[in-house]
């Protein structure tokens, strides 16, 4: 199996981790956000399943390309710009048919960098930032050992994000819906840097399966 058909493997997790996680998302984000998020992103990886069926995709950039342009077009609030931006430099960082370790790591970098010039967030500001940039460190390292896969690169990750989301609990929120909520907003995981985190898991274990 090449490259772009592990990707669109991996986005097909994706989605179904996201149908199967909405009302935990939901749940989440209605206690210090909108109450959308869990919908918005089962809305938003169903369009981008529609939109790759439509299309032969040949490398895994077109795939990840395709993907920004569904949750860009669906995903409401911040999380719809914030994530198509992620998916979109993820996108450009890979060139040609197959992805090395150091491709995934370097790919989950862009996306990082994506986010936090879009939505102005560092770690420690309750976002999904708190998970990603844990996952991006955790990924290069993984990538840097002897016997790298793809899949150790994005279960390195997926650790270091549960890690990383775990850790918004106690913050006050400095950025999104959640900041006007000030010390209310503490006590409660973020929902981005949950969804994050059930995304690189859904990455791996697509990987892990074979897929």
């Amino acid at each position: 199996m090449g490259a772009t058909d592990r990707t669109l493997g991996i986005v097909r997790e994706m989605a179904a981790a996201m149908e199967e996680n909405r009302q935990y998302l939901t749940k989440l984000d209605s206690e210090i956000g909108d109450g959308d998020h869990g919908n918005n992103m089962r809305r938003g990886f169903a369009a981008a399943l529609e939109r790759l069926e439509g299309e032969e995709p040949g490398s895994p950039s077109d795939v990840l390309k395709a993907v920004s342009m569904a949750l860009i077009g669906k995903v409401g609030g911040a999380a719809g710009p914030l994530y198509g931006t992620a998916f979109l430099r993820a996108s450009t960082a890979l060139s040609g048919e197959e992805v090395s370790p150091q491709d995934a790591a370097g790919a989950l970098e862009a996306a990082l960098g994506g986010i936090k010039q879009r939505g102005k967030a560092e770690v420690g500001d309750k976002t999904m930032v708190d998970a990603l940039a844990p996952a991006v460190e955790a990924a290069k390292e993984a990538a840097g050992s002897q016997d790298a896969t793809v899949a150790a690169v994005f279960r390195a990750a997926a650790e270091a994000a549960e890690e990383g989301a775990e850790s918004t609990v106690p913050l006050t929120a400095r950025k999104g819906r959640a900041s006007y909520l000030g010390a209310r907003a503490e006590g409660h995981r973020d929902p981005g840097a949950t969804s994050t985190r059930l995304l690189l898991d859904a990455a791996a274990r697509s990987l892990e399966g074979g897929g």
